[in-house]
């Protein structure tokens, strides 16, 4: 009988006062790892309304993988490709480093859902090089 993978948000692992596994990065490998998912704000908007603390440990995690802390959405892709799951996914919103303007869903409310759009072109080669070098780096690309 196959297992289904487990589930890691990976904005939840410096969350305060959460009683989850998502505290801590995740070693298992039948798990799927997220930067984020439709209903989480995009990663720079979560970065941007972290708490001190939550800033802090992710600063720290960024730290010991000796990730550039300057670019929080980039650091937070690396940890979730670095991760020992199965397969990690980014959206596209948070290779993009968009903010609260390009946030897919927010639980509970019932206007202004699932607006936002890719717009032609905003995926670059520049990007694609950057994401392809990364996947490479943590043997990730096929």
């Amino acid at each position: 009988m196959p297992r289904l993978p487990g589930m890691f948000v990976l904005q939840f692992a410096f969350s305060e006062g959460l009683k989850n596994p998502q505290r801590a990065t995740p070693e298992r490998r039948n798990c799927v790892i997220y930067t984020g998912t439709h209903d989480n704000p995009t990663t720079a908007q979560w970065w941007e309304e972290a708490s001190d603390l939550e800033r802090a440990n992710a600063t720290r995690a960024f730290a010991a993988a000796g990730l550039d802390a300057s670019e929080p959405h980039w650091a937070m892709i690396a940890l979730a490709l670095r991760s020992r799951c199965r397969m990690a996914i980014m959206p596209a919103q948070d290779v993009l480093g968009l903010g609260a303007e390009a946030r897919m869903n927010t639980p509970g409310r019932e206007e202004g859902n699932w607006k936002w759009q890719l717009e032609p072109g905003a995926l670059t080669e520049q990007l694609a090089r950057r994401l392809r070098t990364l996947t490479e780096q943590t043997h990730r690309a096929g």
